[in-house]
């Protein structure tokens, strides 16, 4: 919970299980919890990535291509769970922008964007086969990434889940990418599932659009119930 109060301006660290703390986002308070660490194959994959950026960050990139990335996460910055704007590191904004890229077999961006948005894209719809356990996927191919050669809409997938659950926080799995080319891919797309799945079930789609430069846009959530 984020506060504003100023009798707890100088709070900091936990009382009787809730914890007084601050970020970038303002000051906030939370219930103490001892984090779990499952280390999944998927985990171990994105940290892995991250602690590889982390020393490009230090070891390839210069001082301006780090000052830039500096700018362009303290202009863009990511949006936090409450939907406030929020600025970001340099290095923050250069991991959130090439994770998911490297993630799904696209080429990592070291040039920070000089286009100060995250790239939008007209949002997609959803429809899951359990015969071949496959999401089609509707885009719109005049959208600018489509046309791109570099940028292209990631799609994640949940397990599937019993119909009547109406709220899946995650984690997603990566099940594949759309590609921009100079002639645009054709609308829809058929992308493998991560998971097996049976007809009524329900399977929860996540998608985004990573762009060239490097721009990662707001995700979409969405979701179908397999036929």
């Amino acid at each position: 919970m984020k506060y504003k109060s100023s009798a707890f301006s100088a709070a900091s660290g936990s009382l009787d299980g809730t914890v007084f703390s601050h970020n970038k986002g303002g000051r906030y308070v939370r219930g103490r919890t001892v984090p779990t660490n499952p280390g999944t194959p998927q985990q171990t994959v994105v940290r892995s990535l991250m602690a590889q950026l982390s020393n490009f960050w230090v070891n390839v990139l210069s001082a301006t291509a780090r000052a830039e990335w500096d700018t362009y996460g303290t202009i863009v910055g990511a949006t936090d769970p409450l939907g406030d704007q929020i600025p970001l590191s340099g290095l923050n904004a250069y991991q959130r922008s090439n994770v998911p890229r490297m993630q799904s077999g696209l080429g990592r961006v070291d040039v920070a964007p000089v286009i100060f948005d995250r790239g939008e894209y007209t949002l997609p719809t959803f429809s899951v086969q359990a015969a071949g356990d496959t999401v089609t996927v509707a885009f719109t191919s005049t959208d600018a990434w489509a046309s791109q050669v570099g940028s292209s809409m990631l799609v994640y997938a949940s397990r599937p889940v019993n119909p009547s659950i109406v709220y899946f926080k995650g984690p997603y799995r990566f099940a594949g990418r759309i590609n921009g080319a100079a002639t645009p891919p054709t609308s829809p797309a058929i992308i493998a599932l991560p998971f097996p799945c049976a007809t009524t079930q329900k399977v929860f789609v996540r998608v985004t659009v990573s762009r060239v430069d490097g721009r990662l846009a707001p995700p979409f959530r969405g979701f179908s119930i397999a036929v």
